[in-house]
């Protein structure tokens, strides 16, 4: 939530105002950039907790100091705090999986040594488990976003405020056919999205109750409403799908130079081109406020995955991901093995059938536990091709044998535990 689009490939000042016709050719060129899939990145979310008392809130004060003392370490990743005083690591893109794992763990264990002093550890959980969403960061964006989602209820301040993810980023893929064409790479993260979403669903509870759901995480997506977290109409390009989603999406707010910002009632960002004089950089910011499950921002960002636990939980969806995108092998068998599930997808992703199944059920749905069987298979045959790490297959194996060969997944050992007194980092 803290990320922008890039502005490469201007077409327009930042400060002059725009049409639609440039709108939708800067769109359909910043957010696919299309060419041979080389590099992958990874963006983890997490919770902070009390390493003494694991279900307390920490302080406001204390986590400033926390995070004051983290501004002078040295990173490859950039940090940034998220609204409710998560910390997100996003790394550079990586040449390879490899790469992007070892650079990330450095930093993730150069930020655990800068915590632990301070009596604070990193929880890989998709959503606060104990204590209800409080707002750490007051900045004007926050708040214009805190009024703006209150409109559809509580969801948007639990997602802002008590939500973790792990954000797998790979390239668009060639403009031409095949199995790492954009188009089928484009399908596919919206169809085996669902089953990434059910494998690792992680976030069973939410102020200290079960909700009912494996991922309540992809739940507070959904009642977020399709507006501002639905994915497009599958049935038209990729560009022309993301285009109109894009232009017909409502306008969270309007920056201001000083005080609040304005949070418009049912503006579209084309009614405000027609309307108004919207820039570049409003576009950009408009853009950075959109939360499909995959997002194009020159690359694919896949959003659905909750956040892992331990301390290396998060290595286990990245290489799967990057497996079964970027092996051309296990690309093409993995389409073949998540095609049937197409049938469940009748509407876009998250808010339809096989979405709300996998956000609900996990693994314990049949058609999702089998598709995750074989594309798990598919990710353990295709890793050493990539060059993975004798440990990344190793975890990859673990995670196989422990979840998806029983048809479980992280949240079933949360709720397992509900009644503990540890929490599963």
């Amino acid at each position: 939530m803290s990320d922008s689009v890039s502005d490469d490939g201007d077409c327009t000042d930042g400060r002059t105002a725009m049409t639609e016709a440039e709108v939708d050719a800067l769109v359909r060129g910043i957010c696919f950039k299309t060419g041979p899939p080389r590099t992958v990145g990874v963006e983890v979310e997490w919770l902070i907790h009390d390493l003494a008392d694991p279900r307390g809130a920490i302080p406001p004060g204390r986590l400033r100091t926390a995070y004051e003392a983290l501004r002078n370490v040295p990173l490859d990743s950039a940090l940034t705090v998220e609204p409710g005083g998560q910390l997100e690591l996003s790394s550079r893109p990586a040449r390879s999986l490899t790469q992007c794992v070892d650079s990330v763990s450095a930093d993730l264990a150069t930020v655990r040594a800068a915590l632990a002093p301070q009596g604070l550890a990193l929880s890989g959980i998709g959503t606060e488990p104990w204590h209800t969403p409080r707002r750490y960061l007051r900045e004007p964006r926050y708040n214009a976003m805190e009024t703006y989602l209150d409109r559809t209820g509580p969801a948007g301040r639990a997602m802002m405020c008590a939500s973790a993810s792990v954000q797998v980023c790979l390239d668009a893929g060639y403009e031409e056919p095949g199995p790492l064409g954009l188009g089928r790479r484009w399908w596919l993260a919206h169809h085996l999205g669902a089953v990434l979403v059910a494998a690792f669903a992680n976030s069973p509870l939410l102020g200290a109750e079960p909700t009912g759901w494996r991922s309540t995480r992809q739940l507070l997506w959904t009642q977020i409403g399709p507006d501002r977290a639905g994915g497009p109409d599958l049935a038209r390009a990729p560009r022309d799908a993301w285009s109109r989603l894009v232009l017909d999406a409502p306008v969270m707010c309007v920056r201001r130079d000083s005080g609040p910002w304005d949070v418009p009632e049912s503006l579209t960002f084309r009614e405000w081109l027609r309307t108004g004089a919207p820039t570049r950089a409003d576009l950009d910011y408009h853009i950075s406020t959109l939360f499909p499950p995959v997002r194009p921002r020159g690359h694919l960002e896949l959003r659905m995955i909750d956040a892992q636990p331990g301390e290396d939980g998060w290595i286990v969806p990245l290489a799967v991901t990057t497996a079964l995108f970027d092996d051309p092998e296990a690309a093409e068998r993995a389409y073949r093995a998540v095609k049937p599930l197409a049938e469940r997808a009748h509407s876009p992703a998250p808010h339809n059938p096989l979405w709300l199944t996998a956000a609900r059920e996990g693994l314990a749905d049949p058609e999702l536990h089998d598709a995750a069987l074989t594309c798990f298979a598919l990710a353990l045959d295709a890793l050493p091709r990539l060059g993975a790490a004798p440990a990344v297959l190793d975890a990859v194996s673990a995670y196989h044998d422990r979840y998806i060969r029983p048809g479980r997944c992280p949240a079933d050992d949360l709720l397992d535990s509900l009644y503990g007194e540890e929490i599963p980092r």
